[in-house]
């Protein structure tokens, strides 16, 4: 199963745009190493008149708008230190996602003083998106968690890798986990292969990679992989009520199901408590759930560094943890951290199960985050961001060239 599906368009209250300020903490506290090792590292003397910028993973613009500022703004002041603000380069930024994202959005929010010109590119960055030698700078935020597929023995319900009441390998059997990692480090190679092909030789390429530490207690702090274990249990509960009438006594009707709202499930007789069980059962069920695997990976980072020394094709000019204090500190309650689930996990969700089941399933979801301590204290997310600065290698200097 490919991962077709974007982050939410648009910029209502469930869009990603409004709903990625945890990632946009990510964007600021790289801002100060991009910056200094655009200065430290950017070879300017030898660069064409045009400086060619690639984001991939932009999704809808706010926080790929931030970081293209950051980045052309450094370069150019690079060029003001170095006395050559004549030959400063007309920049040029390609905005990449998949086919689905909404470059409506990302597009008018374009600011109107900036210093570049920009362009979209749909496609998946699992492979080449951009012609070769083309780009100078490539870059990519909270991107490449996401996998280009499921691989196939999760889809296989006689295999050991069968999810069975899960959805992410968080708690799952070691077949499941493995996997997760090996599609991760497939892709990560089929990404890193790919932009060595797009940079030219001596380009840079800043990754800010979502992760997660090699130990922590699970008893006393969370990361992004208990939060989607928590979201499994939600489905997994709405699927078990729905098997069973009486379990779901009382309960509010899934929207936007309007013609059954004041319906509550009390017993087996009436025939529109029958209609709308079969409907239900319909959307979710237990072998829906188990069906169903959220296609994410957060790897720690001995892991991603070993993927990266792999491949002989970049130095590393660069590689640290970041803790994304203030992207944390701005998820303020139970409704913030569900927002935000939604807006990055919703189109995933709806492509499997339907869109009737989202409203039920994060208010599930909220109630669950709420009932649990350790959502309520930031500094208990342990979850964490690998930077990393590559450099492209000469031609001659990789092996097989």
């Amino acid at each position: 199963m490919h991962c077709r599906c974007a982050m939410n368009g648009g910029e209502g209250p469930n869009s990603y745009a409004q709903n990625s300020s945890y990632q946009k903490g990510f964007v600021d506290a790289a801002k100060p190493i991009i910056e200094e090792e655009i200065s430290r590292k950017l070879d300017i003397k030898h660069l064409s008149s045009t400086f060619r910028i690639a984001d991939f993973g932009c999704s809808t613009g706010h926080n790929s708008l931030a970081a293209m500022q950051i980045i052309t703004e450094a370069i150019r002041r690079r060029f003001e230190t170095e006395g050559l603000m004549s030959q400063i380069p007309d920049f040029y930024v390609f905005f990449s996602d998949k086919v689905t994202n909404d470059f409506n959005t990302l597009f008018k929010s374009l600011p109107r003083e900036r210093l570049y010109g920009a362009a979209g590119v749909p496609g998946s960055f699992h492979g080449r998106l951009l012609p070769k030698a083309m780009l100078d700078f490539a870059y990519s935020n909270c991107s490449l968690n996401w996998l280009s597929e499921l691989p196939k023995a999760m889809l296989d319900n006689t295999s050991p890798a069968w999810n069975r009441g899960k959805i992410h390998y968080a708690e799952a059997r070691k077949e499941v986990c493995e996997e997760y990692a090996n599609q991760y480090a497939k892709d990560i190679e089929s990404f890193l292969d790919s932009r060595a092909e797009e940079l030219v030789p001596g380009g840079l390429m800043a990754l800010l990679v979502p992760a997660i530490p090699a130990s922590w207690d699970p008893n006393s702090a969370y990361a992004t992989t208990t939060e989607i274990y928590l979201l499994g249990s939600c489905l997994m509960d709405m699927a078990k009520a729905v098997q069973s009438d009486t379990h779901y006594a009382k309960e509010k009707v899934l929207q936007p199901i309007s013609q059954f709202h004041h319906i509550t499930l009390v017993g087996r007789k009436s025939p529109k408590n029958k209609e709308l069980l079969l409907l239900l059962q319909g959307r979710i069920s237990e072998a829906k759930v188990d069906s169903f695997n959220i296609p994410v990976y957060f790897p720690i980072p001995q892991e991603f560094e070993a993927i990266i020394e792999r491949n002989d094709k970049y130095t590393i000019e660069r590689m640290e943890i970041l803790d994304n204090q203030a992207g944390k500190h701005n998820l303020t309650g139970p409704k913030d951290r569900a927002a935000y689930c939604r807006a990055v996990s919703e189109g995933v969700l709806i492509d499997h199960f339907g869109g009737e089941i989202i409203e039920e399933l994060f208010d599930r979801y909220t109630k669950k985050l709420a009932a649990s301590p350790l959502f309520s204290d930031p500094d208990c997310d342990k979850s964490i961001i690998i930077f990393v600065l590559l450099r492209r290698k000469p031609e001659s200097s990789c092996s097989g060239s």
